[in-house]
């Protein structure tokens, strides 16, 4: 069970899905609040809903949260609350977009057809059912660092690809009881609305996603496999939702490791094993200009435009 000390910094990935019919109307009002409580991060607002990560003290979230529930249409937020040594984000962006998490189908609506919650006290039971098939729904280089036992990985490199991905290889006919997961659960309201719309009848998926079932099932008990990759300044939490042992390759976003950093192919902000032979010089040179522009700002205090995060 994670842990919580009292001057960490309060890490909050939340998300709903709800018809935002003035979703561009929030985002001065909650720039300006993240602002005045001095917190930092990325929120994503769109016709379908919020999404994001939000960093701050325990007093200016205890603050803030229950602001935002009181917003027009953003009541009942879903949260998952995680602890950081140090602040994992450097700036406020609060962001208009045609979808909180991109998937690219049109017409498709969770709030109408999603696949049913399964709580992470109930998990195990499910996907212990050898009926089930169970499919992560991230991305590769997230399921690289920590995925359920026995989980599909479908290899995808972003989630638009998972519709393709599910017509070539899902059918509803051969597999009667799917399972899905991903790290906070938005992606999974939209995977498994997409599958339930395609005529599969028993669609399941985690709710509050693995970062819930980490908070909630005890290490005793857990059917989690490694450390699960956020995306924040963290990389990777374990299973006490602290911050993990990957750091991250900041030209193609790849969790690496310390012997990743020992190879001749690594670059700080460059390269990596995992990119080096996709880069072309060009690529490398733009790169390092981008981390030497990071590296000042830090020194003077401030944030590169072109920063990281």
């Amino acid at each position: 069970m994670m842990n919580t000390p009292a001057r960490a910094t309060v890490v909050c990935t939340l998300y709903k899905f709800v018809a935002l019919q003035d979703f561009a109307g929030l985002r001065a009002p909650i720039e300006e609040k993240l602002r005045d409580l001095e917190m930092y991060g990325t929120l994503l607002l769109a016709h379908e809903g919020i999404n994001g990560t939000v960093a701050g003290s325990r007093t200016s979230m205890d603050r803030f949260l229950p602001w935002l529930d009181r917003q027009p249409g953003l009541c009942g937020i879903e949260v998952k609350r995680a602890y950081a040594e140090r602040p994992p984000f450097r700036r406020i962006k609060v962001k208009l977009k045609k979808e909180i998490v991109t998937m690219g189908v049109e017409g498709l609506d969770p709030l109408k057809s999603a696949g049913t919650y399964v709580a992470p006290e109930q998990w195990n039971e499910l996907i212990d059912d050898p009926e089930v098939l169970l499919v992560d729904v991230r991305n590769r280089y997230e399921i690289k660092v920590g995925q359920f036992r026995n989980a599909v990985n479908p290899r995808i490199a972003s989630f638009r690809e998972f519709p393709a991905y599910a017509e070539a290889n899902l059918d509803p006919d051969r597999h009667k009881k799917v399972a899905m997961y991903c790290t906070g659960g938005i992606r999974c309201e939209k995977s498994t609305a997409l599958l339930r719309e395609r005529g599969f009848e028993e669609v399941y998926h985690l709710k509050g996603g693995i970062l819930k079932y980490l908070e909630t099932v005890p290490r005793s008990h857990s059917l989690w496999e490694g450390e699960c990759f956020v995306f924040d300044e963290r990389v990777t939490v374990n299973h006490d939702l602290e911050s993990g042992s990957y750091d991250q390759c900041h030209a193609c976003r790849c969790p690496i490791t310390a012997e990743d950093r020992r190879s001749e192919k690594y670059v700080s902000g460059v390269s990596c094993p995992a990119c080096f032979d996709r880069r072309t010089g060009q690529d490398r040179k733009r790169y390092a200009e981008r981390e030497k522009q990071v590296l000042l700002a830090a020194q003077r205090g401030g944030t590169h435009i072109g920063s990281r995060k």
